[in-house]
């Protein structure tokens, strides 16, 4: 499967997605979104994780989401929003219009030669342009091997770093942002068990897998909780949200 396929494999399950799929920190929304800021786009928003919460600090906030999926359990529940279909590669709004762009579990997703010069487009001078993933913390020894397809290598933080942050030394360095900066959040999320098992489900790679890769998944993920966690229904499950952020530099 092409990595354009994987990319809008989410809307099969926006209802899913939706449900059970973290929130960010409320800390690193306060990390990331800048004083002042009046008008802010979700890009690749999805089903609104990040758009509900930028909307209760954000006068003016639009959604910019591809599939139509998700875009309906968006609209269905930010009703303030403004949504539009687009991508991160062409967004729907006018030049410097934006006090800030935020790109939320999706930057992997997006074009690094086009989405950068696009979304520096839509900024103002000054703008904020914040990257964020939210997701279950792999730096937990636990948790890292959940979601492991068979025959996958075990989990490697630096790969999973460059990955996350594809190319962003090189927009710092030539492209029209300055200001770089880097933190992440810590949380933890009361789960019911059964529902962690399921968010395993909402990742590209499980989503597009064979029907036995996935339930080799979800009966691994089943019996490790079960191990640690003997008799629990619900759990505190630990979370984190990794940002980075840089302001646009004067046109």
């Amino acid at each position: 499967m092409s990595r354009a396929e994987r990319a809008r494999s989410f809307g099969s399950i926006a209802d899913d997605y939706d449900r059970l799929r973290p929130s960010p920190s409320p800390d690193a929304l306060d990390w990331l979104v800048p004083s002042g800021c009046q008008v802010a786009v979700d890009v690749a928003a999805g089903t609104g994780l990040f758009t509900r919460p930028l909307a209760e600090r954000v006068p003016r906030v639009k959604a910019v989401e591809p599939d139509p999926q998700m875009r309906a359990v968006l609209a269905a529940h930010a009703s303030t929003v403004e949504v539009l279909e687009g991508t991160g590669e062409s967004i729907p709004l006018p030049d410097a219009s934006a006090d800030a762009v935020f790109v939320a579990s999706a930057w992997h997703w997006l074009d690094p030669d086009l989405a950068p010069a696009e979304i520096a487009r839509v900024l103002r001078d000054g703008g904020r342009l914040g990257v964020v993933w939210t997701s279950r913390d792999r730096d937990e020894a636990w948790v890292r091997d959940l979601d492991r397809l068979p025959g996958e290598p075990p989990w490697d933080r630096d790969l999973e770093s460059r990955h996350r942050l594809r190319r962003d030394g090189a927009i710092a360095e030539n492209g029209p942002f300055g200001n770089v900066a880097r933190a992440s959040f810590g949380f933890t999320r009361r789960m019911n068990v059964a529902d962690i098992v399921e968010m395993l489900g909402t990742y590209s790679a499980v989503i597009t897998g064979s029907a036995a890769d996935r339930e080799a998944v979800f009966e691994r993920a089943r019996q490790s909780l079960a191990e640690r966690f003997p008799g629990a229904t619900e759990i505190d499950f630990p979370m984190r949200t990794w940002c980075w952020r840089a302001d646009r530099l004067d046109r």
